[in-house]
């Protein structure tokens, strides 16, 4: 979900061949943070190819910083107001630039250390290079926050459990899949889910995929919250 650099909207791994390309560092340091920004589209570009963004992007924010030491070690502070609609999405993301058809491998792991309110979802925003299908990956999620759509039915994916919703915010089509049971810790493989939407007819296998991005869809986080991640990274060949 990204706005500017571009916005999502509202939210057993496979065994990786020799030739795949494993993107992302262990978490973090205790030492200051390698870039810091509260600049409502900060973003940093790390060594290893990753995009950190702040990404505040919705209307009544209050106030977010996020600091980093690379793509899979940054937190975000935000003292946003506890009223309705997304405030903001800070994310991390790699970009594919493959179609779904010739994507052997597309896997990620995930850490997170996340407050117990507010309202939030941590999720995974995975959109094509046209930013015209956005598939979100709901790992957590805390308060009143729902996602956008219809109800389709219950699959089991990509090593988890979801209940899948599917509809369109007026730019783009969205299809949500909130997982069962909150998870701040694991690996997803994401090939089989866009394999599953396409078999519907609801996208073409000869979709590029652009962005797999990673982070918090705030709707409020009053007094000031943090969100860490510890981990993200993302494989694919």
């Amino acid at each position: 979900m990204n706005r500017r650099i571009p916005k999502a909207r509202t939210l057993v791994l496979a065994p990786a061949v020799a030739l795949a390309t494993v993107v992302g560092l262990s978490a973090g340091t205790a030492n200051a943070a390698v870039w810091e920004s509260c600049e409502q589209w900060g973003n940093w570009t790390t060594d290893d190819g990753y995009i950190v963004y702040n990404n505040i992007w919705g209307s009544g924010a209050g106030t977010q910083c996020v600091a980093a030491d690379s793509g899979a070690s940054w937190s975000v502070t935000a003292d946003h107001p506890d009223t309705g609609g997304i405030k903001s999405y800070p994310n991390a993301k790699w970009i594919v630039g493959e179609p779904i058809a010739e994507i052997g491998t597309l896997t990620s792991a995930y850490d997170v250390t996340v407050p117990d309110a507010g309202a939030y979802n941590t999720a995974y925003d995975v959109w094509d290079e046209n930013y015209e299908h956005e598939i979100m990956l709901w790992m957590n999620w805390t308060g009143p926050v729902g996602p956008l759509g219809e109800p389709v039915g219950e699959a089991t994916l990509g090593g988890h459990t979801w209940d899948v919703y599917h509809g369109s915010n007026g730019h783009n089509n969205v299809y949500s899949f909130l997982r069962h049971g909150d998870s701040t810790a694991g690996e997803v493989d994401i090939l089989p889910i866009l394999d599953w939407i396409t078999e519907r007819g609801w996208m073409s296998q000869d979709e590029v995929i652009g962005d797999v991005q990673f982070g918090y869809e705030i709707t409020s986080s009053a007094g000031g919250l943090e969100f860490v991640t510890n981990d993200f990274r993302v494989t694919h060949d």
